[in-house]
């Protein structure tokens, strides 16, 4: 079965740390947009697509996350380099040495000998636009995070043509998975790239999924139930996905008061206002991060995996 997951950020990441334990053929797509971090300094300073989320996921996709793998992932903390992913900085000098950021990912790839292929969804620098309810603007993903507003319009400072091998990719599927991962910066961030987005509308043989978020986000989504992710998600796409997946596991309460403090809540299902099949299962874990030492909530890889291979029936 052919499989294309299109998101970015933790959340496909996550998603493809499980799929790859099943036959699946899978292909990852991830936006070009991000700004943020290491992949915004390389992005400015040598003019290169930002590498973050492809080596998030390339990581996530090896057959082995050994030493090397977790070695992309390491961060350094002091120096020049303060800021940087190891795995940043080899794709970068990859593209630089072969002159090309997408043959760069290829070989990083092989190195490891990932099950599957990340692709960007162009191989073209864009920025995201977001105009607010308040008719305010933003330019730059950083500064849409920043604001903290609910978002009226996404869009792209430019056209982009899509990555060929990505329309095929879509095209070809068997299966396609939106999300999980930011609403606007990652999922629709994709189908902005409007070959994406009309060869999801148009593969007529292949399931359409929707992962909804686990928790809102602080101004963007805050106040968003699972029909209000589902709207934005088929407004961008210009049609409607076949079924959408909602976690049912609450948080617990210490970790549910450290999103609030922030002012993030658990994405509420609505069922009454989603005219869609709906698979609601547990699908939460709870996870220490060892940066700041606080408890992160995520989807379960295994348990969402497991989910997917059950409704394919594969």
């Amino acid at each position: 079965m052919k499989v294309v997951a299109i998101g970015g950020g933790t959340g496909l990441s996550t998603l493809l740390r499980g799929l790859k334990k099943y036959d699946f053929e899978i292909t990852a797509i991830v936006p070009v947009t991000d700004e943020g971090g290491s992949s915004g300094l390389l992005r400015k300073e040598l003019g290169i697509l930002p590498p973050g989320d492809i080596r998030n996921n390339i990581v996530a996709l090896a057959k082995e996350e050994d030493l090397l793998a977790k070695l992309l992932g390491y961060r350094f903390e002091e120096g020049s380099l303060k800021g940087h992913n190891l795995g940043n900085l080899m794709i970068a000098a990859l593209t630089k040495m072969q002159g090309n950021f997408v043959e760069a990912i290829k070989t990083l790839s092989d190195v490891l000998a990932i099950k599957g292929r990340v692709l960007p969804v162009s191989d073209a620098q864009a920025r995201l636009v977001a105009v607010f309810e308040d008719g305010d603007e933003a330019v730059g993903e950083l500064e849409i995070v920043r604001r903290r507003k609910k978002i009226k319009e996404l869009k792209l400072n430019k056209q982009i043509e899509a990555l060929p091998e990505a329309v095929k990719a879509v095209q070809e599927a068997d299966l396609i998975i939106l999300g999980p991962g930011s609403l606007y910066t990652s999922v629709i961030a994709n189908l902005l790239v409007s070959e994406i987005s009309e060869a999801v509308r148009s593969n007529r043989n292949s399931t359409k999924v929707y992962i909804c978020n686990l928790m809102t986000q602080p101004g963007e989504t805050t106040g968003y139930r699972v029909s209000d992710h589902v709207r934005e998600v088929e407004k961008y796409l210009g049609g409607g996905v076949d079924v959408v997946i909602v976690n049912t596991k609450k948080p617990s309460p210490e970790t549910l008061e450290l999103y609030k403090a922030e002012g993030s809540e658990p994405v509420e299902l609505d069922l009454e206002n989603i005219q869609r099949t709906i698979v609601a299962e547990p699908l939460l874990v709870e996870v220490l991060d060892f940066s700041d030492g606080k408890k992160k909530i995520r989807h379960n890889s295994e348990a969402l995996a497991k989910l997917i291979k059950r409704m394919t029936g594969w």
